[in-house]
């Protein structure tokens, strides 16, 4: 964990990831992230840069969900 992130952890911010480390934890390519984004599969946020950042608690959901579906019988 980076400075930054335990700064924002600490002040109340809601922890934002990169499309790499959102592509880490689905186990695709960032661009598939960004895929995902523009299709509105995903939320996104845009810097001022023009960077796409996602929010840490609706990436963690939507992989639970996900995960979860993958488990259940058909």
């Amino acid at each position: 964990m980076t400075a930054t992130t335990q700064q924002s952890r600490q002040h109340g911010q809601e922890q934002l990831l990169t499309p790499g480390e959102v592509a880490a934890l689905f186990r695709v390519d960032p661009k598939t992230v960004t895929r995902w984004a523009t299709a509105g599969r995903i939320g996104s946020i845009r810097t001022p840069g023009g960077h796409r950042r996602f929010r840490e608690s609706e990436v963690r959901t939507l992989l639970a969900e996900l995960t979860n579906d993958v488990g259940r019988p058909a």
